[in-house]
């Protein structure tokens, strides 16, 4: 059995599909953000970065002490590595995957997240800080509408690196875009989309970046960006 500490968001979303698609036997464990469940010791052993989502698979291959694991990217390597699915096992094959999955982790959620930020959480609008991060996040969307005119998913088969891509690109609307611009990353999006894992995965989810996400109380904001956490480390 593996625990999934989980909220949903983007990244927590990454890993959700990923149990729909495998049926992988999981227990969630919901961690409320807002209310500060993230900065529980409990947690914090598991996840020391106070992020979601984490796992501690009670089941690994070696047969030894459950493994505890944090960063989306590293759990979805490590359970497609477990079962031997969406990630292919040739040694170029794998690169592809694993460097489109770096690309996500390291340019396209951040990048995105800013931008949704800025939008729908920031408490005055900083017309900078918006047209930086929208302007980046557009370019990280032409990046992937160029590889995906090429192949029906970002590296051919359906992989991993397009379960971590595809919750980012969820709230476009959010983040400034529109998939009008990108025709291949549209009908990407599109198909996976119409994927049944997927629509389980969504079911019951909110929008993290759409206009109403930012109305929240300030001690939820404290909590979320990091006042509560400066206190609590003081």
């Amino acid at each position: 059995m593996i625990d999934l500490y989980y909220c949903g968001t983007p990244n927590g979303l990454k890993m959700k599909v990923f149990f729909e698609e495998t049926g992988l036997p999981h227990r969630i464990i919901p961690v409320d953000l807002g209310k500060g469940d993230q900065f529980k010791p409990e947690f914090l052993r598991i996840s020391p970065n106070n992020k979601i989502p984490a796992m501690v698979d009670h089941d690994p291959v070696d047969g030894g002490e459950p493994i505890a694991l944090f960063e989306s990217g590293a759990m979805l390597l490590y359970l497609a590595d477990k079962i031997g699915r969406f990630l292919s096992r040739d040694l170029r094959g794998r690169n592809e995957v694993i460097k489109w999955l770096f690309w996500q982790v390291g340019g396209l959620g951040p990048m995105a997240g800013q931008i949704g930020h800025f939008n729908a959480y920031a408490p005055e609008k900083i017309p900078y800080a918006i047209e930086r991060y929208a302007r980046e996040t557009h370019r990280l969307y032409s990046v992937l509408n160029t590889r995906l005119a090429t192949f029906d998913f970002i590296v051919g088969d359906y992989s991993i690196a397009d379960m971590a891509c595809y919750p980012w690109i969820v709230p476009h609307k959010g983040h400034g875009q529109s998939l009008e611009e990108h025709p291949h990353l549209k009908r990407w999006f599109e198909t996976i989309a119409r994927r049944p894992a997927v629509v389980r995965a969504y079911v019951g989810t909110k929008d993290s970046y759409s206009a109403s996400a930012g109305n929240i109380s300030e001690e939820e904001r404290r909590i979320l960006f990091g006042t509560s956490k400066r206190k609590a480390a003081s």
